[in-house]
């Protein structure tokens, strides 16, 4: 593709060609990690002689967002092991690609702009319960198929990155309650004639990122000819911004991603639009190691609270312009407890 091509495709785009050379930056920084974080028991959650914990059997899930833990504004060994480090902060694995959700706003006049959005706001508020300052925290930019990797090897202590509550998901990593409502979404040009998750996909190539809901939403339905038996899933792309940029770029035709995040990027470019409405009903959560029970009732109890007095204020700031008025997702979801250990 020659330059004048590349320029005419992303012209009127915002900051979205920033926030997309962001994503190679991502992937560097997933890659570069220091050894001081990827758990050796004593700077880390991903260490041995932490806090064990059962998880519920997959059979045993029907409702993913009512599998967390209750409350408790106790500590307990995780938290303690975050506390004793030399680096007292709370390491998070965050987006900084996604509109209004965790990017670094280019128009920040402070060299490079600091991460702000959604997520980035509950992650200071976890902090500030946690560790009495809500700026004790080292974010870490991973890419969408690396948020489980990252929290397994203790390379995190949590990711908070749009991520959705899942039965499968749940064998692999622990979840807070549910801090945010959404469905899968279609996104696509304006004058595409797409009008959903239809038929109207029909020959088109869909685009979906590694290891999201997503993909394994559009890999299922395949095998049954939805949406239909004509379209064609695309390899999944690391990042969900890498999507929106493969739209642009004429190399697919629709993405199919959370209608949330989705709805960011139709803010930022007046050429794609939400088409038809959400097919899915899905939670995020923040998600933690499996057995640091201590770290994930502490979470809740910063939930039930921010849910109070913090949510609103966050989701009007960041949200509310681009999901419109009346969207499912302008109230947090109620907090449920299924787990007792």
């Amino acid at each position: 593709m020659n330059a004048r091509r590349l320029r005419a495709s992303l012209r009127g785009w915002g900051g979205v060609g920033a926030m997309a050379l962001a994503c190679v930056t991502a992937l560097v920084l997933a890659l570069m990690l220091p050894d001081s974080a990827r758990g050796d028991g004593s700077t880390g959650v991903g260490g041995p002689g932490l806090a064990r914990g059962t998880q519920a059997r997959a059979e045993d899930c029907t409702d993913p967002q009512n599998q967390s833990l209750a409350p408790s504004g106790a500590d307990g060994t995780t938290i303690d092991a975050i506390k004793n480090r030399k680096d007292r902060r709370l390491i998070v694995g965050v987006d900084q690609n996604s509109y209004h959700w965790g990017y670094r706003d280019p128009n920040n006049p402070k060299a490079g702009g600091d991460l702000e959005g959604f997520d980035i706001d509950l992650v200071h508020a976890i902090a500030k319960d946690i560790l009495g300052d809500e700026n004790a925290v080292q974010f870490r930019a991973i890419p969408t198929s690396q948020r489980i990797p990252a929290i397994q090897s203790g390379q995190v202590d949590m990711v908070v990155r749009t991520m959705t509550i899942t039965c499968d998901r749940l064998q692999q990593v622990a979840f807070s309650a549910p801090y945010f409502k959404t469905g899968q979404q279609v996104l696509a040009p304006v004058s595409s004639g797409i009008t959903g998750y239809d038929k109207s996909l029909a020959g088109k190539r869909i685009c979906s990122a590694a290891k999201s809901t997503a993909n394994d939403r559009l890999t299922a339905d395949r095998k049954t000819g939805k949406p239909a038996p004509s379209s064609v899933v695309l390899p999944p792309v690391p990042n969900q911004l890498d999507c929106l940029v493969r739209l642009q770029l004429g190399e697919a035709d629709a993405v199919v991603t959370d209608g949330a995040l989705a709805a960011s990027q139709a803010a930022q470019d007046p050429t794609v639009e939400l088409k038809g409405d959400t097919f899915t009903t899905e939670y995020y959560g923040v998600a933690m190691k499996r057995g640091a029970e201590d770290l994930v009732r502490r979470v809740n109890h910063v939930l039930a609270d921010y849910r109070k007095d913090g949510w609103r204020q966050s989701y009007d700031k960041w949200l509310a312009p681009t999901l419109g008025p009346d969207s499912p997702s302008e109230d947090p979801p109620p907090a449920v407890y299924g787990r007792t250990a």
